[in-house]
């Protein structure tokens, strides 16, 4: 059973930082790529950021590109999305992710987790 736990999240002024966790279990971690995507209130899901397999290959949504870093630590089982310059917009609760695919980019991605809420907000 695939579970992702998200951490990190909380209450934040508009500049400030954030370094988010995601824990993963239930799968082959090193076999997938994973992402970090957001909901808003009121809104759909919005990808943020995904990152290859070894972790030497990430992309961004331009709203973060610049201000984002998302990061894999595969003996830990763990990603991680440093969240710097933070702005209002960012606000949302944040899922990592998985790709329902191993090996592979597929685009499509499934989450497993409750999230973690960040709040930009003076």
């Amino acid at each position: 059973q695939v579970q992702l736990v998200e951490s990190g999240g909380g209450l934040v002024q508009p500049g400030g930082s954030l370094r988010l966790s995601c824990a993963a279990s239930g799968f082959t971690f090193t076999n997938y790529w994973m992402y970090w995507v957001r909901q808003a209130p009121g809104k759909g899901l919005e990808w943020v950021s995904h990152i290859n397999r070894r972790g030497d290959n990430t992309y961004y949504a331009d709203s973060v590109k610049g201000r984002f870093t998302i990061s894999r630590d595969n003996a830990k089982n763990t990603v991680y999305l440093q969240m710097n310059s933070l702005k209002s917009e960012d606000t949302g609760v944040y899922y990592c992710a998985k790709d329902v695919k191993p090996w592979t980019y597929s685009t499509s991605y499934e989450t497993g987790g409750q999230g973690t809420q960040v709040t930009v907000s003076s």
